[in-house]
């Protein structure tokens, strides 16, 4: 079963090529879906597949990549937005 989550990684995570290395992690998950950086410091992910690969991205996301520090990782399911791909939004 497909589903959409809302992803909100807080902490050190601008700068950091957290979005590159989250659309690399999502594409190797099957996931569809977008990140990107939020004016607030925060990267915001809507990713969408099965909940299993779901999951698999949420524990990365709260690591992240090398020279992240991540403090927080907010996640929220929704309603399916049928994306294609996994893109990087500026």
């Amino acid at each position: 079963m497909m589903i959409h989550t809302q992803i909100r990684i807080k902490g050190k995570v601008q700068g950091v090529y957290f979005r590159v290395s989250a659309q690399s992690q999502a594409l190797k998950l099957g996931l569809n879906g977008m990140v990107r950086n939020d004016f607030n410091g925060d990267v915001y992910i809507e990713a969408e597949g099965s909940e299993d690969a779901i999951q698999k991205l949420i524990d990365w996301c709260i690591i992240g990549p090398a020279k992240a520090e991540v403090t927080e990782v907010i996640s929220e399911t929704g309603m399916l937005k049928n994306y294609a791909g996994f893109a990087i939004l500026r």
